[in-house]
């Protein structure tokens, strides 16, 4: 009898095994990490000649299984001189992978990499102006002997790749050149130990390209699916199956590139599949052209082609290509204008091989949107050395039906009639020279009830009219006439080197004069903030732009500036190096005039500006409390009523709506008041001064002529001394304050002494007037200190009211002493003039003369004391 089949055994040793092996696939990653680290270590170092990093690498046998899978983070190759520091290549993760047999190969055998990818990479190729190039970093003077060969970490068997998400840049120093593949997403499926293979491929991608600052493509979106006939020994790829796209055109490729010593050679032709008109449309990048299959068209559209020749240090290959249509109209599903008689014939080509004999005919650009034709044709030669352009414009646009008959993505339609008639025909040296008269110019553009809204602008912005004459050495602007809010502006001028500006990067020169009968100032100025998605944000500071190199003449009858009203507005701006120089400006404002000079730049990355000013008989009150600048300066003003002739010098920064930081003004104020008074009632700090100094009545402060001199510097003020007349009573006014309102002011009053109080008073009176007159005044302090809004104030009144009392008294005791020494003088000794007193009588009465009478006092006075001692003894 058999025995029984045991199930559950099987199961059992089944499930062991299965455990056993992925204990086996868990645990190899750690058995043989360190020689897959020591392998990546050694294929670097014996290849490249530059500082290679990495953050780790890992060996997983899950991530590919059956396959092996060797992950490197973040690995990265930087240059060393001449290109010291630049990035060669980077890789977020770089994946090797391979079989799981090769990892158990001997220390000398090669193991063998089926296929690899990496996931955000970015590569840069740089050659400098020397012709080097930073790719070149392979180890120099190696001796490639046999030995070495078998040795190699790595052997390539690659059998499929990818790349994703990687940023390719290519910078030609030399000819100021740069291209960009951003977002590549490419991947290959092929067997590369072969010789001869077919690699199938897929790539995405976004192109940019630039030379001497001219941006001529900006992220173009091309795909290509491919068939590549490879073949490694001759190096030469064949395209076979293919189908690519340009934005939305399509193109297939015949032909080959192949790679010799001195070059590449080119044999290749292009052509779109098609001749529909929406071939067009798809040049256009799909953001501004919107879905073409919904458009409606008629007649053709071609691209065609052909690459031929070598590619060498000293030539390019031979190529014509041609884009052409005739009598084509396009009409969008949703706008109710047509595009019609559309004829386009365009060659670009080079006959020679020679780069500077390659050249641009636009021999006809033309249609039709209702009843208005725009025709254009150009001529552009000579590329490399000295390009010459030759180029006319000649047509009406109805700019209203642009977003009736296209889908521009505008937030209000635009509207108005561009008519253009203009030739042109120059060099390029010629513009950078400035050589106009080697440019020829002639025709004219108008346009006219021009009106564009948009974010970016305060206000709606019309142009009611607006005409520019081209002549050889200038374009004129004859006419600018607009209108935005409530302000109106009316400009005429020239500009000197448009075409310099436009090519070759150069300062816009030109001379302007603008009238204006009320010019808004707000109504130029989009809002401080904006709200977006995001929440509130300030917009950047205005800049003043650095390719301008103008001056313009200014009238305007009135500006308004924020709260102020400036009337009779004139003088002159100069606009060079991101600043503007003001010059000879005048404004009439505050019932007087003022005068201004100075410069305001946004070069660097603050604002800053310069300035001097003269108020002429200004309102004092006015101008000190409506312009915060001077309200910091000085606050008092405020409570003064008159009319101010001042100068003013000051510096600092601006803030983002070009209104000065007052935490950084300094400079200087002189000024003169004229039948200036002071309104006690309009000043906290007059109050407090009044209520504590009760001499004092502020109203009737006479501070007519009255001179200030103020210094002003990271936000303090300075007041110098300067002296103030109050009836009989002398005052010297000096000290600081600070734009924060804190104060520190001393006020010295020379006082006659009858000003301090009853005591004072009735202790003089005393006095004789002559005495009185010999009193001195009294010099008493008043510190000022706290702020405008809360002063405090400090004097030493009463200490200089005691001293005067004691000094009174004084007076009196010595008048006193002197009164008793005089009288025993006169006892003693008389004057010279009593000695020869006589007396003389009439018939009524007896006088007695000095000299009798000091006789009986001194026999009165001897009497008595000898009297008295005649009692005594």
């Amino acid at each position: 009898m058999s025995k029984k089949f045991n199930f559950k055994k099987l199961l059992k040793g089944l499930g062991i095994f299965l455990l056993v092996a992925i204990i086996a696939l868990a645990a190899a990653p750690f058995i043989f990490k360190d020689k897959i680290k020591a392998l990546v270590l050694k294929s670097i170092n014996e290849n490249v000649d530059a500082k290679v990093a990495f953050e780790d690498v890992d060996l997983s046998l899950f991530k590919s299984f059956p396959n092996a899978n060797i992950t490197i983070d973040k690995l990265s190759i930087i240059n060393k001189a001449p290109f010291e520091g630049d990035t060669l290549f980077y890789s977020g993760e770089l994946n090797l992978r391979m079989s799981i047999k090769e990892l158990f190969k001997g220390e000398n055998e090669p193991m063998n990499l089926q296929g690899f990818s990496s996931t955000n990479a970015v590569v840069n190729v740089i050659f400098n102006k020397d012709g080097l190039g930073n790719f070149d970093i392979a180890l120099k003077n190696q001796e490639e002997d046999k030995s070495k060969e078998e040795s190699k970490p790595f052997a390539l068997n690659i059998q499929e790749y990818a790349v994703n998400n990687m940023r390719f840049s290519f910078v030609d120093q030399a000819s100021n050149m740069k291209m960009v593949l951003d977002s590549i997403n490419h991947q290959g499926k092929g067997n590369f130990a072969a010789q001869k293979l077919d690699l199938d491929t897929k790539t995405t991608t976004k192109v940019s390209f630039e030379m001497d600052n001219t941006n001529f493509m900006k992220n173009v979106a091309l795909s290509l699916d491919a068939v590549l006939g490879i073949d490694l020994d001759k190096s030469k790829y064949e395209f076979k199956n293919n189908k690519a796209l340009i934005n939305q055109l399509p193109l297939e490729f015949n032909g080959f590139i192949q790679m010799l010593e001195d070059g590449q050679l080119y044999d290749l032709s292009f052509k779109t599949p098609t001749s529909d008109f929406k071939n067009f449309l798809g040049l256009i990048p799909e953001a501004y052209a919107g879905s073409v299959n919904q458009v409606k068209t008629t007649g053709e559209f071609t691209v065609s082609g052909k690459v031929d020749g070598k590619l060498t240090e000293t030539t390019i290959p031979k190529f014509n290509i041609e884009l052409a249509s005739n009598n084509a109209s396009f009409q969008y599903p949703d706008l109710p204008k047509s595009v019609k008689n559309i004829i386009i014939d365009t060659h670009i080509v080079n006959e020679t091989g020679i780069m500077n004999d390659t050249y641009v005919n636009l021999d006809q650009l033309s249609f039709t949107i209702d009843q208005d034709v725009f025709n254009a044709k150009a001529n552009v030669r000579n590329l490399t050395e000295n390009i010459l352009v030759d180029a006319a414009l000649k047509g009406t646009i109805n700019l209203a039906n642009v977003t009736k008959a296209y889908p521009v993505q505008l937030d209000k339609p635009l509207t108005g009639i561009l008519k253009a008639d203009v030739t042109t025909k120059f060099d390029m040296k010629s513009v950078e020279t400035s050589q106009y008269q080697n440019i020829q110019n002639a025709g004219n553009v108008s346009l006219s009830g021009f009106k564009y809204e948009g974010p970016e602008m305060a206000k709606p912005f019309e142009i009611k009219n607006t005409s520019i004459t081209f002549n050889p050495n200038q374009i004129k602007l004859n006419e600018f006439d607009a209108k935005t809010g409530e302000s109106d502006i009316q400009v005429s001028g020239a500009l000197d080197n448009f075409y310099g500006f436009l090519f070759k990067n150069q300062v816009l020169k030109g001379n302007f004069n603008m009238n204006s009968t009320k010019l808004v100032v707000s109504d130029f100025m989009a809002p401080s903030t904006t709200t977006t998605e995001e929440g509130t944000k300030s917009t950047e500071a205005v800049k003043i732009p650095s390719f301008l190199d103008c001056n313009l003449t200014a009238k305007a009858g009135t500006v308004v500036y924020d709260n102020l009203n400036l009337k009779n507005v004139s003088g002159n701006l100069g606009i060079k190096d991101e600043a503007v120089t003001l010059s000879n400006l005048k404004m009439d404002i505050f019932g007087g005039n003022i005068g201004l000079t100075g410069t305001v730049s946004t070069k660097g990355n603050t604002p800053k500006f310069n300035m001097d000013l003269g108020l002429n008989a200004v309102n004092i009150a006015e101008s000190f409390t409506q312009l915060d600048m001077l309200k910091s300066i000085a606050p008092i003003a405020g409570a003064i009523s008159g009319k101010l002739n001042s100068t003013i010098k000051l510096s600092g920064n601006l803030t983002n709506d070009m209104t000065p930081d007052l935490k950084t003004l300094s400079g200087d104020l002189l000024g003169q008041l004229l039948s200036a008074t002071v309104n006690e009632n309009g000043s906290t700090l007059l109050t407090a001064l009044s209520s504590n100094v009760k001499f004092l009545d502020p109203s009737k402060l006479n501070l007519n002529d009255i001179k200030a001199s103020l210094s002003f510097k990271d936000g303090k003020v300075a007041l110098k001394p300067m002296n103030v007349k109050y009836q009989d009573i002398n005052m010297v006014v000096g000290g600081t304050h600070g734009f924060d309102q804190s104060m520190n002011y001393d006020i010295k009053f020379d006082v006659p002494a009858k000003y301090l109080g009853t005591e004072v008073t009735s202790l003089l009176a005393k006095l004789s007037p002559a005495d009185q007159q010999k009193l001195q005044n009294v010099p008493i302090v008043a510190n000022l200190g706290g702020n405008f809004s809360k002063p405090t104030v400090k004097t030493d009144l009463k200490q200089a009211t005691t001293n005067i009392a004691s000094q009174i008294v004084q007076m009196q005791k010595e008048k006193l002493v002197g009164q008793g020494t005089s009288a025993l003088t006169n006892l003693l000794g008389g004057s010279s003039n009593s000695a020869n007193a006589t007396t003389t009588t009439d018939s009524t009465k007896t006088t007695t003369t000095p000299k009798e009478s000091v006789k009986n006092e001194v026999k009165n006075v001897l009497g008595g004391l000898l009297g008295g001692k005649k009692k005594k003894e």
